[in-house]
C-alpha cells in the first residue's frame, strides 16, 4: 500500500545519527544521503527524512505514529534502546506486552528528537 514515508527534521545530521542507530537494530543499513534528505531503502519500502523544502521549521505530526515490526521482544527493547542513547525520548509506557484488539503484542514507543512518535511492534 505504500511506498515510502516522509518526515521532516530541523537537523539532518542528528536525525541521520538517530536513525541510523536506530533501524540498524532491525536490520537496516545506514541512510543513502541526497543533499537535504536521507533515504532508508528496503523491499518492504522506503523511510524518508528531509529538511523542509519550504524553509519552515519541520513539526511532528500531533496522533501520527510510524510502526517499524521486529521479529522479537528483545529486538524491541534493542531499537528502544538505541533510539534514547541517540538523542530520542521514551513515551507511552515503558517496552512491554500489551493485548487488546487486536490481539498479543509488544511494543515499544519514542519519540525522535524531532518529535515524531515511533514504535516498535512485535506481534507475538
Amino acid at each position: 500500500m505504500f511506498s515510502h514515508i516522509m518526515i521532516g527534521t530541523n537537523d539532518l545530521a542528528r536525525a541521520k545519527t538517530f536513525y541510523d542507530a536506530l533501524l540498524g537494530t532491525i536490520g537496516v543499513g545506514p541512510a543513502v544521503a541526497d543533499g537535504h534528505r536521507i533515504f532508508y531503502m528496503t523491499p518492504g519500502g522506503i523511510l524518508a527524512i528531509t529538511q523542509p523544502i519550504d524553509g519552515k521549521p519541520a513539526t511532528a505530526a500531533n496522533g501520527g505514529t510510524i510502526g517499524f515490526a521486529c521479529t522479537s521482544g528483545e529486538q524491541c527493547d534493542a531499537w528502544h534502546a538505541a533510539g534514547v542513547a541517540n538523542g530520542g525520548t521514551t513515551c507511552e509506557d515503558p517496552p512491554g506486552v500489551r493485548e487488546g484488539g487486536m490481539g498479543k503484542m509488544y511494543l515499544a514507543y519514542l519519540r525522535d528528537p524531532d518529535g515524531n512518535k515511533l514504535c516498535a511492534l512485535h506481534r507475538m
